[in-house]
């Protein structure tokens, strides 16, 4: 008899919900699992699953409420029994630094990886290496892209050698470049050792996810921190388009068009379709690997994160598909639930990827290095005082499209540029470059820079950003003044 696979996690998780406790045993648990008793389950730490989608918009998760087409019910389920960070944005907009930031809580011009192709720092601790520590198995099954690019210098797009890897030191298949070894249909990755694991005639999605569920079904003797990350609903590069899976396409054709793309040129007419496709394949990814959780009886000890590296504005912006301040480049995704992150909650606060290591590696009663210069979100979701006393700034790099630096707010988001065009891991010579109200233009499409109404704003926000530059590491900037309201 088949199960309707969103019946029954909402199911599973509102039993453990109504029993009232907050670690409790898995679902369908054997005799000889409940000998083991509540105090030694009590002892184990939580198993942990980074779940990063390439490129996945924020707004394409039904749950935020902004797009009626989006088809994602399984990551609605998740947020609607987790904590669903509504406000979550990437520190870079680009594939490897925005890796760089997530895995090593310091910004991507601290870590070597302020553009892609270097080879993240081997002296910064890591999210997975600081876990491993702690006595987790860290695993990674996917994209990696924090090794060099160029096989001179030990890396390439394929085999990946452990010194970097960053601290992924068991399980470990995957690629550098996950967009350079495969295709959507047909590819390899490369184990620990380096020996081939090919799939062909497969959606690349489901083969990524075939071999997660594969790692979940062997016996766990420690806990576990898996990375599955996937390479969708990002653009094939040598074909130049996204890929959805089979007559996805079709039946997306006349999907919605988010608000802040239906005004601008770019080519989200022919690109839309097939994305849409893409992210209905990441969120049954999602939903077949919770449900194997489940059966495994370890959905009650695991934390499932889901999130993205950036977003996507469709050429929109820029001359492809992030590397610019707007939300459809720096809003993510994020949502987490399990021990600790229990109970429906969405928190507005303004949360960086820096962030998240940090608040993992709490979660899980490891002690966070010094080197972390991101902070635990754990205190805003039970503590008044706290969510009043969270900055709501985040400082976001720009690189390769160009040079520029943005601090983002709840309200707010500046940006600033080098006018040379100089496409550099910094620069000391910016100009006012875009500036938008989030209250009143949330789509962006007025930039108010040089603009006199807003000129002392304008200073305020020039200020703080020159502080958290600061605090990133680099000499402080000169910033000058817009002075042409375009």
């Amino acid at each position: 008899m088949s199960v309707n696979r969103r019946n029954f996690l909402l199911g599973t998780v509102a039993a453990a919900a109504q029993a009232g406790v907050a670690a409790a045993m898995p679902v369908g648990a054997k005799a000889e699992s409940g000998a083991r008793g509540t105090e030694q389950a009590g002892k184990r730490k939580p198993n942990i699953i980074l779940y990063l989608s390439d490129q996945f918009r924020w707004d394409f998760v039904g749950a935020n409420g902004l797009n009626g087409s989006t088809n994602t019910p399984n990551l609605d389920a998740l947020a609607a029994h987790g904590k669903n960070f509504t406000h979550a944005v990437t520190n870079q907009p680009v594939c490897a630094p925005a890796r760089s930031v997530l895995m090593t809580s310091r910004y991507a011009t601290e870590t070597n990886v302020w553009h892609n192709g270097p080879a993240m720092s081997t002296e910064l601790p890591t999210l997975a290496g600081e876990l491993r520590k702690a006595g987790y198995t860290s695993n990674l099954i996917g994209k990696w892209h924090l090794a060099p690019a160029k096989a001179a210098d030990g890396g390439g797009p394929g085999y990946v050698k452990p010194e970097y890897r960053g601290g992924f030191l068991d399980l470990w298949e995957g690629a550098n470049a996950l967009e350079h070894t495969t295709h959507p249909f047909d590819g390899t990755i490369y184990d620990g050792d380096g020996k081939e694991i090919t799939f062909k005639d497969q959606y690349r999605v489901d083969f990524i996810t075939d071999r997660a569920e594969r790692f979940l079904r062997q016996k766990q003797e420690k806990p576990f921190f898996l990375f599955v990350s996937q390479l969708e609903p990002h653009q094939q590069n040598d074909w130049k388009r996204m890929v959805g899976p089979k007559g996805s396409a079709e039946r997306f054709i006349n999907a919605t068009v988010p608000a802040d793309l239906r005004e601008q040129p770019g080519d989200w007419h022919q690109q839309l379709p097939d994305y849409y496709g893409a992210c209905e394949s990441i969120d049954a990814s999602v939903g077949r690997l919770r449900k194997v959780l489940e059966e495994e009886n370890l959905a009650d000890d695991t934390i499932f994160v889901f999130i993205s590296d950036h977003g996507c504005h469709f050429m929109t912006r820029n001359e492809e598909y992030k590397r610019s301040t707007h939300n459809s480049s720096v809003r993510i995704p994020l949502i987490i639930q399990g021990p600790g992150f229990e109970g429906a909650q969405q928190i507005p606060e303004l949360f960086g990827i820096i962030n998240v290591a940090p608040t993992l590696l709490e979660a899980a009663g490891v002690k966070v290095p010094e080197s972390m210069k991101g902070r635990s979100i754990l205190p805003l979701l039970n503590d008044a005082k706290a969510r009043e006393a969270w900055p709501n700034k985040e400082l976001i790099q720009i690189s390769e499209s160009m040079t520029g630096r943005t601090i983002r707010t709840r309200e707010w988001t500046y940006c600033v540029a080098d006018p040379t065009g100089l496409r550099a891991a910094t620069s000391n010579n910016y100009h006012e470059y875009q500036m938008y109200d989030q209250r009143n233009d949330p789509h962006e499409l007025v930039n108010l820079a040089g603009r006199k109404e807003y000129r002392a704003k304008a200073a305020e926000l020039r200020e703080e950003l020159k502080k958290l530059i600061v605090a990133s590491g680099e000499p402080e900037p000169e910033i000058a003044e817009a002075k042409l309201y375009p």
